[in-house]
């Protein structure tokens, strides 16, 4: 039987986030990658890569995988009652539920992550509380058939992980053998437990914008009033 996978496409997305578990489930047996969106029209990323959706929302039958990726675009998201109203259709139907990155804000958004643990950027991860959610600092996190990654290249490791799920753990070993997927970074700046102080504060400062303004929508969706601006936040 075909494995029907569909990945969330929107205006400024995270490309990574977005392509680089696409990598893995294209190496899935049986799976059929589908880039959903509103339109077929093509879809700038938010660093400006053209993505070319596959198919409409209005047109996607029940997905075996829905996956939802981040970026900057998510903060329209959060508010978009389409987009919302296709994943919770989607979520009733699926196998898995997954996001990565803050992804995970627009499941929050769409209700489906009340009482669950789930994982999401390191700048996000503390929104997640206002949804309901149980936030947990990990790169893959699994409750159930909820499945979320934390920032951008944790796509990897999620889809590597949702791999061995569906089709076995050799299965997704052959795909990341094949990806030559061996993390070795060059420097230790990956979290900002790790990275030096002063890059993880010119890293809050340039996405300070994206905060002020996700701190807003998720108090306006949920009515959270407990969500620590970073102004006045002690830097993690």
């Amino acid at each position: 039987m075909p494995l029907d996978i569909g990945l969330l496409t929107f205006p400024n997305v995270q490309q990574l986030d977005l392509t680089a578990p696409y990598e893995v489930f294209a190496g899935v047996p049986g799976a059929r990658v589908h880039l959903v969106a509103a339109g077929l029209a093509p879809i700038s990323s938010a660093t400006g890569l053209l993505l070319a959706p596959t198919m409409r929302m209005a047109d996607c039958p029940n997905l075996d995988v829905l996956c939802v990726p981040g970026g900057i675009g998510v903060n329209a998201l959060m508010q978009d009652a389409a987009v919302l109203d296709f994943v919770r259709a989607q979520a009733g139907h699926a196998r898995y539920l997954t996001s990565v990155c803050t992804g995970a804000l627009v499941l929050g958004a769409a209700g489906l992550l009340r009482g669950k643990r789930a994982t999401t950027h390191w700048a996000s991860l503390d929104l997640l509380a206002a949804f309901g959610a149980i936030p947990v600092a990990e790169r893959v996190v699994r409750d159930g058939a909820l499945f979320t990654g934390g920032g951008v290249t944790a796509g990897i490791d999620f889809a590597l992980v949702l791999a061995a799920e569906l089709a076995g753990r050799p299965a997704a070993e052959a795909i990341q053998l094949g990806l030559e997927y061996a993390p070795a970074p060059p420097f230790e700046a990956g979290t900002p437990g790790t990275a030096d102080p002063a890059v993880l504060a010119a890293v809050r400062t340039r996405l300070a914008g994206s905060r002020a303004e996700r701190e807003r929508i998720v108090r306006a969706i949920t009515g959270a009033n407990d969500i620590v601006p970073w102004d006045a936040a002690t830097p993690a």
